[in-house]
Order: structure tokens, then C-alpha cells, then sequence
């Protein structure tokens, strides 16, 4: 599809220009429309299109401007946006303190952040400064962009461009316990960092005997443990927390994506307070000038009373399991063995393709049907669904729809355009 509308057009020039080209080239290519509004399940644009949101990359989770969050962040904005950070700040406390009885265990401590990577930045810098000099990390597992979070983010292609990235990372395989065992047999003081589900990677999920393994390891070894729920956490598996129901300990747990609600960037690394105490003897050691304002913590404090209010765990369980049986069903309808598996957890869905080609013809067979989802950055052959927990019965209906006949048109020379 080509730009055809001369707003549409301008848009593409200007991101170009002083964005990014390829980013631009990709958009043009998925027809160069533009985002104007976003409600519940559905993105609205220029040209008076509306799209079932299942992509943004797990963070919709409560749909698109819910009122009480966004409530509660333009009344903080007319209010009180940024703080001194010389007095208190009364929402913030009652935000981590919101947080911290939710997280399991002993996790109590929080650090507020702008995004996932500067939440897994903090928690290898507490790894650090509590003597675990040495990191173990899994393949293909994703934590982020900058520097620290790339270094754990084992993926080849993306690291080499950045090299030298920081030192004494090793990588193992996901799922595989005694992998762990192995690395930190006879090795000096290390942590571990790990996402319950691999998201990136394809939506991965370990045998359920695989993290709490990992934990009693990584407590036999003194090895410090980072959980990366920044995608799998407040809610998004039908839990709190992909760990919720499991025997595992965490030192820090990173939290993302859907923490505020889908309104301002967000996230936090909550610590227990063992973890925590040389950043609680010293708050200059690490630091960040917007981490924890007033506008965000106002928008966690909302988006964690709605995802109680509206049993947001509840629905993203049931849903989730619906659509898992919808798209295995319909992927039946695909070209025998074009599928290698359709798994997920909640509203974590992914299916795998043996070509990666035909995952990018579905992705492009669902948003002529109004649907719109992710690709997986470390696995091009899986398409991912991260729908919203709130949907409506007629919006699931939409979707499974839409699931079924495109999963009957692949493998078609002639995609048809909306």
C-alpha cells in the first residue's frame, strides 16, 4: 500500500527526514497512516480506520486511555507533574507502597523508572554494587537497548554493532537449569538475569519446574537473581506476576509495560531490602531526574487500582485461554506444516511459523481485517498477540474472526488490501 493522502504524505517526509528513514520506509509500506487516537481496544487514524490493538508490545493491557488512569494523570499534570525532590512526595510513596503489596515475597523496595532498560540498568548496577561482578544471562533473551541491558540481551546482531559492550556476561540456554548449575559452578560471585517467558524470543515458555530450579540454584550459589517481568507482569499472564504461583525468590523483579496503564512511560526494579541497601544508605549512588515523578507514579497508583476494580488477572486468563483455542483451531485452516507450534500464557500469545515469511503475510492478512499485532525482534519466524484484558464479548468475536480468516488465506498469491 503507498501514501496516497497529502497529510499522510507530509508525516512520512518529516519522519524521514528527522526520524528515521527505515522506520518510515516500513510504515509507507503498511500504508503510511497515522495514529489520531486511541480508545479501549482500538487505535483510531487519519483516514478514519480503526484498529483492534493487539500489538504495542504488551503494553495495552488495560486498553488505550483508560478514564481513571488518565483521570488521575491530567489531574496530577494540572497539579503537580514534577517534583523538587528536595521535600515528599505523597503519591509517589503511595504508588511504590501500592506496588510493593502486590509483588511477591520479600520485594518491598522500589525505583521507579523512565522504561524497562533503565530498570534492568538499576538492577545490574544493585548486582554490582552488592559484589555479583559477573552476569549470566539466556540466549535470546531481551532486556533492552542501552548499553548494560544490551549486554545481557543475547542477540548477536544487535550487540556486534556496540561492541565492546561490559564484560563478564556469559550465556546459556533458557529452560535449561543445569546450564545454570554449570556457569556458576566454581565461578566468582554472580547474578542471573531471566524472563519468565521469553517475549522476544517468540514467546518461550519454560517447564514449570524451570524457575523454581533456577532460584534454589541461584540460592545454593549466592547467585544474585534479576526476574524480568517487564512484559509478563501486572497481569498479562492471568496473574500479578508470571512468578506469582511459583517458589521463587527474586532480589529484584523489573516491571514495565503495563504498569501505567498504557498512559506515561513507567517502569520500576523492586528489590527486597537486602538487595536494596546500598542504594537505601546512599539515594545519590544511583539516580534519575524524571524516575519516579509525580505524573507517573499517579498513573501506576490508577492502572494498579483498575487492574483490581475491573479483575483485570481474571480476564486476562479467561480470554487468554479462549483465544489460545481460537488460534490453534484456526490455525488448522493454514498450509500443512507452514506452522511449527501456537502456544502462550494469558494474553502472551505467539504462534511460529516454519517460513518467516508467512508470519509477516499473516501480520499483513490481519490488518486488512482491522487487526493489528507484533513481531518477535529475536525470532522473525513468530507473530505475537498481546490483546487487552478488557475487551468486550463483540471485540473478542472481532478478533477470532479475523484470526480465522486469515489463517484460511495464507499461503494466497494476492493478499487484498483494506
Amino acid at each position: 500500500m503507498t501514501v496516497t493522502d497529502e497529510k499522510s504524505a507530509e508525516t512520512a517526509r518529516l519522519h524521514a527526514k528527522y526520524l528515521s528513514r527505515g522506520r518510515a520506509k516500513i510504515a509507507g509500506m503498511l500504508g503510511g497512516q497515522i495514529e489520531e487516537s486511541s480508545a479501549g481496544s482500538y487505535i483510531h487514524t487519519s483516514a478514519g480506520e480503526k484498529y483492534l490493538n493487539c500489538a504495542g508490545y504488551g503494553v495495552m493491557l488495560l486498553g488505550a486511555t483508560h478514564p481513571d488512569v488518565v483521570e488521575a494523570v491530567v489531574e496530577q499534570v494540572r497539579r503537580h507533574p514534577i517534583s523538587s525532590r528536595v521535600f515528599f512526595d505523597d503519591v509517589t510513596s503511595r504508588a511504590a507502597q501500592a506496588l510493593a503489596e502486590v509483588c511477591p515475597g520479600e520485594l518491598e523496595k522500589v525505583f521507579f523508572c523512565g522504561s524497562g532498560a533503565e530498570a534492568v540498568e538499576t538492577a545490574l548496577k544493585l548486582a554490582r554494587v552488592n559484589g555479583h561482578k559477573r552476569t549470566v544471562t539466556t540466549r535470546n533473551g531481551y532486556h533492552g537497548r542501552t548499553m548494560g541491558a544490551l549486554s545481557v540481551s543475547a542477540k548477536r546482531r544487535y550487540q556486534e554493532p556496540f561492541e565492546p559492550l561490559i564484560p563478564d556476561v556469559v550465556e546459556i540456554p533458557f529452560g535449561d537449569a543445569n546450564a545454570l548449575r554449570a556457569a556458576l559452578r566454581d565461578a566468582e560471585p554472580s547474578c542471573f538475569i531471566v524472563e519468565p517467558i521469553q517475549g522476544e524470543a517468540g514467546v518461550v515458555i519454560p517447564d514449570d519446574d524451570y524457575l523454581p530450579e533456577v532460584s534454589r540454584i541461584c540460592q545454593e550459589h549466592d547467585c544474585f537473581l534479576i526476574v524480568d517481568e517487564v512484559l509478563t507482569g501486572m497481569g498479562r499472564t492471568g496473574t500479578w506476576w508470571a512468578i506469582s504461583e511459583l517458589p521463587v525468590q527474586p532480589d529484584v523483579m523489573l516491571v514495565g509495560k503495563g504498569l501505567s496503564g498504557g498512559v506515561v512511560p513507567v517502569s520500576a526494579a523492586v528489590a527486597t531490602p537486602t538487595a536494596y541497601a546500598p542504594f537505601d544508605k546512599d539515594p545519590i549512588l544511583h539516580a534519575s531526574t524524571f524516575g519516579g515523578s509525580p505524573i507517573q507514579t499517579a498513573a501506576v497508583l490508577a492502572a494498579i487500582e483498575a487492574t483490581k476494580a475491573h479483575d483485570v488477572l481474571g480476564a486476562a486468563g479467561t480470554i487468554g485461554e479462549r483465544l489460545l483455542r481460537t488460534l490453534r483451531t484456526a490455525a488448522q485452516a493454514a498450509p500443512p506444516g507452514s506452522i511449527r507450534e501456537v502456544r502462550g500464557k494469558g494474553l502472551l500469545l505467539g504462534v511460529e511459523f516454519e517460513d518467516p515469511g508467512s508470519s509477516a503475510e499473516l501480520m499483513l492478512h490481519l490488518l486488512d481485517r482491522g487487526v493489528l499485532i507484533n513481531h518477535s525482534v529475536n525470532n522473525p519466524h513468530v507473530v505475537r498477540f498481546t490483546p487487552p484484558a478488557l475487551m468486550s464479548e463483540d471485540e473478542v468475536d472481532t478478533l477470532e474472526a479475523a484470526m480465522e480468516d486469515s489463517f484460511r488465506q495464507l499461503g494466497k498469491l494476492s493478499v487484498g488490501r483494506r
